[in-house]
């Protein structure tokens, strides 16, 4: 489960109604934040178990306040160019436990099975301080998951940018792993409200698992085959009374569309073909902290065989 503290009483009383917040105001919502969980203890050791079998890089660092974090990714070995690329990121939002977790247990357990057919590329843990406090927002209190943009805002954002540069165009898919929340409307929306001086509009929050796709470049098929996955694993979001889910008009059973670069978002960064945006509901009680994880291994493995069968190169 999500294990995120409400923390609406904090934001209220920063800054004043209608206003956006400055720098002090900024300052005063990380001097809130406190550090409950390790990056080094919960991540790092994961990542370093599978160095006997894939490579570790690291491809930047992010430094705040005299704390510094090295960004890990890891990749295939013995790439080939004639085999698909896969992108797969994790904890953009740290907040999102089993993003996190199940990018680094489909290495664990599905990755070898892969291993002469695609090149993997997987960042686990793309916001390490956003990790630690289980926060939404960067030290900086910005959002990674919008700042997917030249000149980024957010060191995370910037660095997976960076990553990605020179392989762009040559991605085949990318699978980013998140999750949806109950404090996403007790919390983290009401903050961001309060951040930017407008006012809080509470939505809805689906019970299940869902899928964004690209507004612009729109794979129903894609989007159903992982949906058919994970549907064995946990239930899947129904649309609202609106018929839509967190806003958006659902297109397909559990799937919406965002437009992908306009906003930002993590999925715009490739120029793949296949891209998707996994929601799982750990606070469903019709899930469990593990099925979450499933959800989101059963995601990257569903998506992987669909741009496998696409290429021909499937079982």
């Amino acid at each position: 489960m999500n294990t995120h503290t409400d923390s609406s009483a904090v934001f209220r009383s920063i800054g004043t109604p209608g206003q956006p917040w400055s720098t002090a105001e900024r300052e005063q919502w990380r001097a809130a934040q406190q550090r409950r969980r390790s990056y080094a203890d919960d991540v790092m050791p994961r990542v370093d178990r599978l160095r006997d079998r894939l490579d570790v890089l690291t491809y930047g660092e992010l430094a705040y306040d005299g704390e510094t974090f090295p960004l890990l990714c890891l990749r295939s070995r013995g790439w080939r160019d004639d085999r698909p690329l896969v992108l797969v990121t994790g904890g953009v939002h740290g907040y999102e436990t089993s993003g996190v977790s199940g990018a680094l247990r489909f290495l664990e357990a599905h990755a070898a099975a892969y291993a002469d057919r695609v090149n993997l590329l997987v960042a686990p843990c793309v916001s390490p301080w956003a990790y630690e406090r289980i926060q939404r927002w960067n030290f900086d209190a910005v959002d990674p998951n919008r700042s997917f943009r030249e000149p980024s805002p957010a060191q995370e954002s910037a660095a997976l940018m960076r990553l990605v540069a020179p392989l762009k165009g040559r991605f085949s898919a990318h699978i980013d792993l998140h999750e949806t929340t109950d404090s996403d409307e007790s919390e983290f929306r009401p903050a961001k409200a309060a951040r930017d001086g407008e006012p809080f509009e509470p939505c809805e929050i689906p019970d299940g698992f869902y899928l964004v796709d690209d507004e612009e470049n729109p794979q129903p098929a894609f989007q159903h085959a992982i949906i058919d996955a994970v549907a064995r694993v946990t239930h899947i979001a129904e649309p609202d009374a609106q018929g839509g889910i967190i806003g958006s008009p659902v297109v397909a059973p559990g799937v919406i569309r965002y437009a992908l670069r306009s906003l930002g978002l993590c999925t715009s960064i490739t120029g793949a073909p296949y891209t998707t945006t996994t929601e799982v509901y750990p606070d469903s009680p019709r899930a469990t902290p593990s099925q979450c994880e499933a959800a989101q291994v059963a995601a990257v493995c569903a998506a992987i065989d669909f741009i496998l069968q696409a290429a021909g190169t499937g079982d």
